[in-house]
């Protein structure tokens, strides 16, 4: 979806007519399935959940979106899609936050979870401030799908600090609507029909938004057979089903299990974004990957480790649940007797105390 995206945006799309097609189509793709398979389960809507509805489309698609395509003119897409690999971090750091996720200074796991995320954090800022050598690759020379002033602003180092701030805002919103996606299903469950929801908010906010910055260019809108039209088409189809599968997963598995996979996107994108979009590839950017890549699953494996800690707990406690129930009325008789012959052999054997008893 990447490749394609600035495929298009390279051709000449707007980045904001991008965004409001894909949702349009995102949501006729969802909408059918929505009504028809939830018209039972779906829950009542209320305005607290409508105003949480309108913020995820704030997040994503409107701010992650456009910010991600806006930096991503700036850096490429092998450097985008590189620096999308701090979304696990930060996801872990806001879900520590909101309380999805448990941290205790104390124990191992939590340390390693910590130390992954400052190994991340310094394979940024390596990708971001230290460039490094071209790898002179034989099916990048000669070739460029970009506009010279655009391959020549890639390059500039100002502009690679922009970029870089753009995206990791971009990611910054993309934790946010994880978050509120989790906090949102809690109440109202009905994935599909929050996926129509969120697309077709998402829909005229970006059409409102478009229509402000892109005031007088009434062109940008118009959309033939070609890559514009293939982009739109494509992003909206992946769109609408990536938010329903990352619901049923944030529902599941909690949203830091979900940003765990992103960064497994980042060799795909680097190789095709060479090949076909030519784009070059820089020494510092590789070795930042790696430095990323170890901090991310140094954190994966600290949270595997709480997982395996928390059902041990969970299964400790459910052995004792066991053992409890299990005991024979028999046994507890027998207990009961034993006591009663332990007491009643230092009762007095009074004759008055023996006639109370019967009395009574």
């Amino acid at each position: 979806m990447t490749i394609i995206a600035k495929f298009a945006l390279n051709r000449g799309m707007s980045h904001y007519v991008l965004v409001a097609y894909r949702m349009a189509i995102a949501t006729a793709v969802m909408a059918p399935f929505a009504v028809v398979l939830e018209r039972q389960s779906r829950p009542k809507m209320t305005f607290s959940i409508l105003l949480k509805v309108m913020l995820l489309s704030l997040f994503d698609p409107l701010l992650d979106q456009n910010l991600y395509y806006i930096g991503m003119t700036y850096t490429g897409a092998s450097f985008a899609s590189s620096m999308n690999n701090i979304l696990p971090v930060l996801a872990f750091a806001m879900a520590w936050i909101f309380g999805f996720e448990k941290v205790n200074i104390r124990r191992l796991q939590s340390q390693t979870k910590i130390l992954g995320t400052i190994v991340v954090v310094g394979g940024v800022m390596l990708m971001t401030l230290i460039q490094g050598r071209e790898l002179n690759l034989p099916w990048t020379k000669g070739r460029s799908d970009h506009p010279a002033d655009q391959s020549a602003s890639a390059t500039n180092k100002q502009d690679l600090m922009k970029g870089s701030l753009l995206i990791i805002a971009s990611c910054f919103c993309w934790c946010c609507f994880i978050i509120l996606q989790a906090i949102t299903l809690r109440s109202y469950p009905a994935q599909l029909s929050l996926t129509t929801l969120i697309c077709s908010s998402g829909m005229v906010e970006a059409v409102i938004v478009g229509l402000a910055f892109e005031r007088g260019n009434a062109a940008v809108w118009s959309v033939h057979l070609d890559v514009q039209l293939l982009a739109s088409l494509y992003a909206g189809i992946l769109s609408g089903v990536a938010y329903y599968i990352m619901g049923v997963v944030t529902k599941e598995k909690g949203p830091v299990f979900l940003s765990a996979f992103n960064p497994l996107t980042t060799i795909v994108i680097t190789i095709l974004g060479s090949f076909v979009l030519a784009e070059k590839i820089y020494l510092g950017r590789i070795i930042g990957v790696v430095i990323i890549f170890i901090g991310l699953y140094v954190v994966l494996w600290g949270k595997r480790r709480d997982q395996l800690a928390s059902q041990s707990d969970t299964g400790s406690a459910a052995r004792s649940e066991q053992q409890m129930s299990t005991t024979t009325p028999g046994q507890c008789l027998g207990t009961s007797n034993h006591a009663a012959i332990t007491v009643s052999s230092v009762v007095p054997t009074d004759s008055s105390v023996v006639r109370t008893d019967e009395t009574v």
